[in-house]
């Protein structure tokens, strides 16, 4: 360990951590279940974690529940000035997208994973999309519009949509996540209902054309400055005739996931690698991150999303990644927090 990183590990035994979880999103449920685990996690009497550990529920309104009391976000930071570290456990929606951590920044206080630009834009799809693009990392063909361009001319956009591919097309919110509101539609199938259900959310609709291959996601650790980590990707292995939808990620009979992957060979997990860490870099990521692929039977590996809050349970994939290289769920949660913690170290 360097200096820096026993400064670090010392005054993360003398810190006060809240763990931020729930929100508003559609993964509500997924980040109260990712708060507890990591609160359970970092509870564990064994010397090397935080001094104290605070559990802080957020809700729909944007109210913090501090001890039994729900309080607007203002207030309750005031009320939790003993805190120095906030671990960011929710998932999508306003903990996701750049609004808490602007909160969190504009309040100058530490918290984990990465500042607004970089959630902001991997919450967006498109710009994600874009910025793969320019660091050479490949994405599937796509259209996306708004809900005043499908109000302007709807089969127009449909028809575009279609046309994208003549075996199946993914139906997705721009800046949604856990496959809320994602579906596959196939050639002959209808696209008006989902991208109408999407368009209803508020959100505009990404299509994207189908890639055929091995679905995996590949875990970063690091934050600006330092080298970066790639774990070793997970294969994911949804139930026959399903994708990885939300009832696959989550449920008990879910996809299987496999670390490392059985169905790619050497090569294709060093593409993978190398491409997540090109996004990482890319997208200006701290902390930690997970980077979702479709690896092609022909080609480079194709980026689906970048997500800067990934789930936390012990399930989750991010998770399973970092024991695949010997680091267990607690040692995960206390590398994310010293890395807040470097990073503040760096500014100071």
């Amino acid at each position: 360990m360097s200096a820096l990183h026993a400064s670090t590990a010392q005054r993360l035994a003398r810190s006060t951590v809240a763990v931020l979880s729930g929100g508003g999103s559609g993964e509500r449920e997924v980040s109260l279940d990712s708060g507890r685990e990591i609160q359970r996690a970092l509870s564990a009497a064994d010397g090397r974690g935080p001094s104290r550990v605070l559990a802080v529920e957020l809700d729909a309104r944007g109210r913090w529940r501090v001890g039994e009391e729900w309080l607007p976000a203002g207030a309750a930071l005031s009320a939790l000035q003993e805190v120095d570290v906030f671990f960011i456990a929710l998932h999508g929606g306003a903990g996701e997208d750049g609004t808490l951590q602007g909160l969190l920044e504009s309040a100058v206080r530490c918290y984990t994973g990465s500042g607004v630009r970089a959630s902001a834009v991997c919450m967006d799809k498109l710009a994600t999309r874009g910025i793969a693009a320019a660091c050479g990392v490949r994405t599937s063909p796509a259209v996306c519009f708004t809900p005043q361009d499908y109000a302007r001319d709807a089969e127009g956009c449909l028809a575009r949509a279609a046309a994208l591919s003549p075996e199946a097309v993914v139906a997705k919110p721009r800046c949604g996540g856990s496959s809320v509101l994602t579906a596959i539609v196939t050639a002959g199938e209808s696209l008006r209902p989902i991208v109408e259900q999407v368009l209803a959310s508020g959100d505009d609709c990404l299509i994207e054309a189908r890639v055929a291959g091995v679905e995996c996601s590949c875990g970063v650790l690091g934050n600006r400055g330092e080298p970066a980590r790639a774990l070793p990707p997970v294969e994911i292995l949804p139930a026959a005739g399903r994708f990885f939808d939300y009832q696959q990620k989550y449920s008990s009979d879910g996809a299987r996931e496999v670390c490392p992957p059985q169905s790619l060979g050497k090569d294709a997990v060093e593409r993978v690698q190398a491409a997540a860490l090109a996004l990482y870099a890319a997208t200006g990521c701290d902390g930690y991150a997970r980077i979702d692929f479709i690896v092609p039977a022909q080609g480079e590996p194709v980026v689906l999303e970048v997500n800067t809050l990934p789930g936390f349970t012990s399930r989750s994939l991010l998770p399973q990644e970092a024991a695949a290289v010997g680091m267990d769920y607690r040692s995960l949660c206390l590398w994310v927090l010293e890395a807040a913690l470097r990073r503040v170290e760096r500014r100071t």
